[in-house]
């Protein structure tokens, strides 16, 4: 008998995020690529949200997040990694409904 599936549900105010690829690695002005293990000071990383608590109130389904990578808990799920984390703990939010902007986009 093949095992039951399970929909996960996020508790609370946590968020269920998968980092973008890419995300620590980047590039200088100059074209040379920097790898995200060398390190000058804490860097954020984006990622997407897969999914929510019930009392998260800032962020949606499918938006990108900064986050620390130092405040996070990881999850395995289908093969896929996972980040859970606090909605206090995330620095920004990237989406097409914000109203009070940096006016820099992604």
């Amino acid at each position: 008998m093949p095992d039951p599936r399970f929909e996960i549900q996020m508790l609370h105010d946590r968020v269920m995020i998968k980092i973008v690829e890419g995300g620590g690695e980047r590039r200088s002005n100059a074209g040379i690529v920097i790898p995200a293990t060398a390190q000058v000071a804490k860097r954020l990383l984006w990622g997407e949200v897969f999914g929510i608590g019930q009392h998260v109130r800032t962020v949606k389904v499918g938006d990108r997040v900064l986050l620390s990578p130092d405040d996070q808990y990881e999850v395995e799920v289908q093969g896929t990694a996972y980040l859970v984390m606090r909605e206090r703990d995330l620095h920004a939010v990237a989406s097409e409904r914000i109203e009070h902007g940096t006016g820099l986009y992604l």
